[in-house]
């Protein structure tokens, strides 16, 4: 069911909030605490300048961030299809710009779906996370330069591993003054490992799944994109990577920094696999990177991540509280807008920590009475005094999706039923369930009812079920589609809703017709180191394919003097670093600048070996055999819908 893109807009096909939408809305706002307001005074707090609607172009003259779409949101009072828990996030994300922390610390919010930090030191600015693209870094840091001067950049710190906080580290600075030792980049210890290789093996998929997630492909509208929960969404610029020269290895390391001292503490495990937080005792600013932002963050993304440690995360919570919570006056951190005076940084950071520890440890109980993690999801509830608070709220993470993620952090995906064991697979099941529910018509006449009584998530799981049985039956399809948008209408999560609205979407319009593309930038493709390379080429072999075939390649790369043997046997591609083969079919001789050319497709073998670039001794055409095995990754494959993809 692939198709275009619609041409036709999107709003002809939306359907409005049905009555039970509006009041479950109506519910929300007499039982949640609208009447305090202090985030909309944080939120602008400090403010000096910005551009005009933030908008950021490439250098092809494409937007890549603007934030003139969302004007609608100016409006305070909600639009039936949005929640007005999350309407009320999404109006505070609006705001943009440099804005004063306190004297000397600075930030430029909503440039990005994160935050720069810009610390004045003796002699220049320590740079604090780069954004998503060299595009946004350097339209911050001249905002920064217009409004304080046009100091340099003596430092880049990257608190964490996800892109959105270092993809723009070219636009802040040079690999040439980095090389020079003129600017310090510093991260927190295993930062290479994880940025780099966490979107590599299962980055196609990842790629595929963050569209549900983000809803960038999403109309923006009051029934369609209205937010990320952390941000408005990630921005569409050049992705870079400097690797740093520092290393912050343990609690309590100090560094003194352009004049000015930091007191870092690790915290591996938790929203990153890297992750780091600092205080500022001059400053007394405490900045706690991305663990405690006005949400409840995710515990599982939906686009796909190994499982955040919940225990730890709150352990480092309690941690800082216990390091600095008696003396910092100002909490910052990379996604959303500041906390000031001590009494309300050490109650936010205290209730923050109860948020991630209480849903943790009330998923552990009752798993321990034997619930599944589906029963566990129904039946946990937050405290008022967590849930009261703004902060807590589910706008980018979940309480049901974060029990389930912890469920699956100590359990995994089994319930232990048997019948669960050895299911068929999603379509087959389908196909069943339908035919004992008397076909597709029938199931449809009979969701149709619970449809119009507000029964949205039964007859989500029913009209699914029809979709894969057929996917060409068009009033399952609208049905399910319509169901979707009353789930997203329902949904306080920004992320919720951005999955429901793009999958209404997708069935309405069809599978976006997008061309594929590597999931790694250039950048961080060099930044692999050789073996993760090779590990990512094994994971493209198409098994299959292979069977019965035996090939041995050399590698030699002169520039990094690195050697590898490569295996193909038992339809398993295997390589040893440092060593030849015995008797390898054919050796290759290339730089690591070319490989990682190639695979990014910016040449070929073929090319690349007729401009002298590559260099074979045996026979080469057992490369070309080698590589004629590895699948090529459509980037978009079908999600509401059975999946075609071969196998």
């Amino acid at each position: 069911m692939s198709t275009n893109l619609p041409t036709q807009p999107e709003a002809l096909q939306t359907k409005d909030a049905s009555i039970h939408v509006k009041s479950a809305h109506a519910q929300a706002r007499t039982t949640l605490p609208f009447t305090d307001t202090q985030d909309f005074s944080d939120a602008r707090r400090g403010f000096i300048a910005t551009l005009p609607d933030a908008k950021l172009l490439h250098a092809t003259g494409r937007t890549i961030w603007s934030m003139a779409p969302y004007a609608f949101q100016k409006e305070e009072a909600s639009p039936a299809t949005v929640h007005p828990s999350l309407w009320r996030q999404s109006r505070l994300n609006l705001e943009h710009g440099l804005f004063e922390v306190v004297p000397g610390v600075y930030q430029v919010r909503g440039f990005d779906i994160a935050n720069m930090t810009l610390i004045e030191g003796r002699t220049g600015v320590i740079v604090v996370d780069t954004l998503t693209s060299v595009e946004g870094a350097q339209a911050a840091l001249a905002l920064y330069r217009a409004h304080r001067g046009d100091r340099p950049v003596t430092a880049v710190i990257y608190t964490h591993t996800h892109t959105d906080h270092w993809g723009g580290s070219k636009g802040v600075a040079s690999s040439d003054d980095v090389q020079a030792g003129r600017i310090a980049v510093i991260a927190p210890d295993g930062f290479m490992e994880h940025a780099v290789s966490e979107n590599v093996i299962a980055g196609n998929a990842m790629l595929r799944r963050a569209m549900y997630q983000f809803g960038r492909l999403l109309p923006i509208g009051p029934r369609g994109h209205v937010d990320a929960g952390l941000g408005k969404t990630m921005a569409a610029g050049t992705v870079s990577l400097i690797p740093p020269t520092d290393l912050i290895m343990k609690t309590g390391d100090e560094r003194i920094i352009d004049g000015v001292q930091f007191v870092f503490q690790m915290a591996p495990d938790s929203e990153a696999p890297a992750e780091m937080h600092f205080y500022l005792r001059a400053h007394k600013v405490l900045c706690l990177a991305e663990n405690a932002t006005h949400t409840f963050h995710n515990l599982l993304p939906f686009r796909g991540s190994q499982v955040r440690n919940a225990l730890k995360w709150s352990g480092y919570l309690a941690e800082a509280l216990e390091m600095w919570g008696a003396d910092a006056e100002v909490l910052v951190g990379q996604h959303h807008w500041p906390v000031w005076d001590n009494t309300r940084v050490a109650s936010y950071i205290s209730t923050q920590r109860d948020l991630y520890k209480y849903v943790h440890d009330q998923t552990v109980r009752l798993l321990n009475h034997g619930l599944t993690a589906s029963e566990i999801a129904e039946c946990i509830e937050l405290p008022p005094e967590i849930s009261q608070k703004w902060h807590t709220r589910d706008y980018y993470g979940a309480v049901k999706h974060n029990a389930k993620a912890i469920y699956q952090h100590y359990l995994g995906w089994y319930d232990a039923n048997p019948a669960t064991l050895d299911p068929l697979p999603a379509s087959d099941t389908a196909k069943k369930a339908i035919a004992y529910m008397g076909g597709v018509d029938a199931a449809v006449a009979r969701a149709e009812i619970d449809f119009e009584v507000g029964e949205y998530r039964w007859v989500a799981q029913v009209m699914s079920q029809a979709v894969y049985a057929d996917p060409t039956h068009a009033k399952a399809r609208a049905l399910l589609a319509d169901t979707f948008e009353q789930l997203g209408y329902l949904a306080e999560s920004s992320t919720w809703r951005n999955a429901y609205l793009f999958g209404a979407h997708e069935l309405r319009n069809g599978m976006p017709n997008l061309p594929g593309r590597t999931p790694v930038s250039p950048d961080t493709m060099a930044a692999l180191s050789t073996s993760q390379i090779f590990d990512s080429l094994a994971i493209r072999l198409n098994g299959p394919k292979a069977f019965g075939r035996r090939i041995i390649l050399d590698w030699t790369f002169p520039d990094t003097l690195e050697s590898a043997a490569m295996t193909l046997e038992n339809a398993t591609l295997n390589h040893v670093m440092g060593r030849y083969a015995d008797a390898p079919d054919v050796r290759i001789t290339l730089t690591r600048s070319d490989l990682n050319a190639v695979i990014t497709g910016q040449t070929t073998f073929k090319d690349a070996t007729t401009a002298g670039r590559i260099a074979f001794t045996g026979n080469p055409e057992k490369v070309a055999e080698l590589f004629s095995l590895f699948d090529v990754n459509a980037r978009m494959f079908e999600i509401v819908e059975p999946r075609r993809a071969t196998t």
